[in-house]
């Protein structure tokens, strides 16, 4: 299965980044085609441009090389922390860029945009990975778990995507080696079942 991974964190010490590379790993060890992107490094640009908003093609190679990617893909892992509720810029600026209309998603004909959407991916599954350093119970009763909604509802569901899951680890900050060595086989772990055929 050609499956697409996201990184976006700045810091390639991160564990973010510890746990792509677990995650690429024992997907790749069990056979299946991952094309890893660190964001970061890749030096991708987020800021969508007019033609790209009316679903035309980029002009940066780099942006049309992952719309063909995940035009093709059957499964996605997004990997980033969870920043005021948020992903980092860079990965809002890739959901922009490259799940745009046309690529990912598309309206009939005759709708300029304001019914249902005509999702594109070929996509099956996707696995989204945050850290955080928020408590679990304080991010889903205090501030209601915003990136539950987005990432299952307003981006995958929207273009399509029928199992999306979700896992979060944390609090980071007063984490250890051993809570992240089980972080990472349970990402790993859970992605290889994802993604198993």
């Amino acid at each position: 299965m050609l499956i697409s991974l996201i990184l976006a964190h700045p810091n390639p010490g991160s564990f973010n980044h510890a746990l792509a590379k677990a995650i690429a790993g024992r997907l790749s060890a069990a056979g299946h085609d991952v094309r890893f992107h660190d964001l970061c490094e890749e030096g991708f640009d987020p800021l969508v441009t007019v033609p790209e908003m009316r679903g035309e093609a980029s002009r940066d190679e780099l942006v049309e090389r992952h719309c063909q990617e995940i035009a093709d893909a059957r499964g996605i892992v997004v990997v980033h922390p969870n920043w005021w509720g948020q992903s980092p810029a860079i990965l809002k600026g890739w959901l922009d860029r490259v799940l745009r209309l046309g690529v990912a998603y598309d309206f009939p004909p005759g709708d300029p945009g304001a019914g249902e959407p005509v999702a594109l991916l070929k996509v099956e599954r996707a696995l989204v990975v945050n850290t955080s350093d928020t408590e679990p119970e304080r991010e889903r009763a205090v501030f209601g778990d915003p990136l539950e909604r987005i990432w299952k509802d307003c981006v995958f569901g929207f273009c399509g995507v029928g199992r999306v899951e979700r896992l979060s680890y944390g609090v980071m900050a007063t984490s250890d080696a051993e809570q992240r060595a089980r972080w990472l086989n349970d990402a790993a772990d859970t992605a290889q079942a994802l993604f198993a055929d």
